[in-house]
């Protein structure tokens, strides 16, 4: 359908997931380790859940909308095309 887009490579897509496993648990480490209360351990915790949700919905919203105006585009395209095909046959 759409020849422009090129699909990652498996190695690129591995060192995204490792990096995302490596850092959330060296994060959850150091939060363990921190050396305060439980419940202020449990409240960054909470808070690190809910910034890489809201990372990950933030990035699907960015590229959803950018893959919407790639369909409007492609849309507006046909429609000119379309358009320039009847004048020209008129002509």
């Amino acid at each position: 359908m759409n020849q422009n887009v090129q699909a990652h490579t498996g190695a690129w897509v591995t060192f995204t997931y490792a990096s995302f496993a490596a850092s959330a648990f060296l994060v959850a480490v150091g939060v363990f380790f921190l050396p305060i209360d439980l419940w202020m351990k449990g409240y960054l915790a909470m808070g690190i859940v809910m910034l890489v949700q809201t990372c990950v919905t933030l990035t699907k919203t960015v590229r959803d909308n950018h893959e919407s105006s790639k369909l409007v585009n492609r849309i507006e395209d046909a429609k000119a095309e379309r358009l320039l095909m009847e004048v020209s046959k008129a002509a």
